[in-house]
């Protein structure tokens, strides 16, 4: 797995590869995570079977009380074309953020991406997310532009700020 550090104090979150059967799942944890911009289902499950698409759900452990299936926390949405990797969307529910789920989810996206030969990942954060541009710099990745009037606010537009990784030899 990439190294990217952890919070020793992180709860126990199973990530664990989504499908089709999981785009409900998926599309509330987006709506949760984004309802500036919220997804419905069909726009995940239209991703979902592409090429080079893999998607990520974190699960924080469950107990008995819910079979161990666990409770959805995070997701990620991703796809590699050619040499490049893009991470669509990465989320981390409210409740359950700052205890290093998000940054296990991209190390999930980079580790994926890395697995279908991508040699760079890109993302776009929000110009006025500064705790998320924190946590991708701290993986390794760098801003390389800027894209005005990319995400939607209640009371306006706000850029976004393109990142991307580059996979070295390690």
């Amino acid at each position: 797995m990439t190294a990217v550090p952890l919070s020793e104090t992180s709860p126990p979150v199973r990530l664990q590869a989504a499908g089709l059967a999981d785009v409900p799942v998926l599309a509330v944890l987006q709506q949760g995570c984004f309802p500036e911009d919220p997804w419905g289902g069909e726009s995940i499950a239209g991703l979902i079977g592409q090429p080079g698409f893999f998607s990520v759900l974190a699960l924080r452990d469950g107990g008995k009380e819910d079979g161990g299936a666990g409770d959805p926390v995070g997701f990620l949405l991703a796809r590699v074309a050619a040499e490049d990797g893009e991470i669509i969307a990465v989320g981390v529910r409210p409740d359950a953020r700052g205890q290093g789920t998000g940054r296990r989810l991209v190390a999930a996206a980079l580790d994926g991406a890395r697995a279908l030969g991508a040699t760079a990942l890109f993302l776009e954060v929000a110009e006025d997310n500064g705790m998320a541009q924190s946590l991708y710099k701290s993986c390794g990745f760098c801003p390389v532009g800027r894209r005005p009037g990319y995400y939607r606010r209640g009371d306006g537009r706000v850029a976004a700020v393109v990142m991307r990784y580059l996979y070295t030899d390690e």
